[in-house]
């Protein structure tokens, strides 16, 4: 039993689970757990495995170097953004790994090895691209996170593509890391 006041509280009663929370809260500063108080550890360490291309009818229409160089500019867009949020900090991935990756089975269905990699190359969350081209005129962009210490996946989103150009493919990238993965983020 807790005295406050001359009021009696009882261990496991509702009011005195309330006054644990509120001491709990004003502990932290009063932020919400994973808001402020989480910013305020600095940028998270992430790796990006990569930017995979599934084309479903590359025995027709190979991929062109168009889509190839469009590949790198959606990584370079991807990093930009998380980079100038000030949320994330890019860990490099070194030649032999990304040889390893690039040789492995693919990321997202490869029993843990984008864990692996993350842990390797030193980072708290890994993430990874898939762009997948159903026809030259309906493409998917997904990007996937996870975090390296639970294992689990903590951001999953698709967005549609409507023709296969540079603006399209930026506009994706931009849209789903502005709307979905950094909603508070204006750029």
């Amino acid at each position: 039993m807790i005295n406050l006041s001359g009021r009696t509280l009882r261990r496991g009663s509702r009011a005195a689970k309330l006054l644990a929370a509120a001491a709990l809260a004003a502990l932290l500063g009063g932020a919400p757990l994973g808001g402020a108080f989480a910013e305020s550890a600095g940028p998270v360490p992430i790796a990006l495995l990569g930017v995979k291309m599934q084309n479903d009818h590359a025995e027709w229409i190979p991929t062109s170097d168009a889509e190839r160089d469009r590949i790198r500019k959606l990584e370079e867009t991807f990093r930009t953004m998380l980079e100038q949020s000030g949320r994330y900090t890019f860990k490099p991935i070194d030649p032999s790994m990304r040889a390893q990756i690039d040789q492995d089975q693919a990321l997202g269905s490869c029993a843990g090895c984008e864990l692996r990699y993350g842990k390797a190359a030193g980072a708290r969350e890994v993430a990874w691209i898939e762009v997948q081209k159903v026809s030259e005129l309906i493409l998917n962009l997904n990007v996937y996170m996870a975090d390296v210490e639970t294992g689990k996946r903590i951001f999953g989103k698709s967005v549609d593509l409507r023709g296969n150009s540079d603006e399209s493919w930026r506009h994706a990238i931009r849209y789903l890391v502005k709307n979905y993965l950094l909603p508070s983020a204006k750029s």
